[in-house]
């Protein structure tokens, strides 16, 4: 399905969560490329759907491209896979009302479930035991204005907080945010370098000299497969 639009998109969304349906864009087993799983195999659920047009995203595709499908068929896809760390990612995976209950239903069977989200969206309707990894979107993205910051009361402690950083400017936002906003949060921080934009050792050097206490990440299937690989 391409809707050619956002409002297409946006219409079929809502079609398909009436149905007890999400708008899947794909699903893959790949190396697990970021948070604090990263390295481990992984089954991803991509969905269908954004609504945030960051300056540096690397799946555009996922804006619009994808197949109505049942929360079942996807459980029975997801089965033909021998691994149990499944991520739910998207575009953004919680414009889809279903998603809570697809992130249930793999819990139910046994799975570790993670998230990925754009911060954005209300993440209490998501079952406690789901991981929630929720970037914290800062100004080089053009999208830091939407921001959720209630989401921060609805944290469990195995969740992780991500800063995607484009420069310096963002290095500085995001550090006094931390100080700000995160003081006595127990969750894993991650700051990862917008690839092939901000130099890995420019955001190291960073850390290190103001003795930060998170944890820096870059994506590793990147540097496993080509960066504009699908599927990987």
């Amino acid at each position: 399905m391409e809707t050619g639009s956002s409002e297409g998109l946006t219409t079929a969304i809502k079609d398909a969560q009436i149905e007890g349906h999400l708008i899947l864009n794909e699903i893959f087993f790949s190396i697990q490329g970021e948070s604090s799983f990263s390295g481990r195999p992984c089954v991803f659920v991509r969905l269908t759907g954004c609504d945030l047009r960051c300056t540096w995203c690397d799946t555009p595709y996922a804006f619009h491209e994808g197949k109505k499908q049942s929360v079942r068929s996807i459980l029975n896809a997801v089965k033909k896979y021998t691994c149990k760390l499944i991520e739910i990612t998207g575009g953004e995976p919680l414009l889809h009302k279903n998603t809570p209950m697809l992130a249930k239903r793999l819990l139910e069977a046994g799975y570790t479930v993670l998230i990925e989200t754009s911060g954005s969206q209300d993440i209490s309707v998501l079952d406690r035991k789901v991981i929630k990894i929720v970037d914290v979107k800062c100004p080089g993205s053009g999208e830091s204005h939407r921001n959720l910051l209630q989401n921060l009361a609805h944290l469990a402690p195995w969740d992780e907080l991500k800063f995607v950083i484009a420069d310096e400017a963002d290095y500085r936002w995001a550090r006094e945010f931390c100080a700000k906003e995160l003081q006595g949060f127990d969750q894993t921080i991650i700051f990862s370098p917008v690839f092939g934009r901000l130099p890995n050792q420019k955001l190291a050097e960073w850390i290190l000299k103001d003795g930060l206490d998170v944890k820096m990440q870059l994506q590793m299937h990147k540097y496993i497969w080509d960066p504009n690989c699908r599927g990987v």
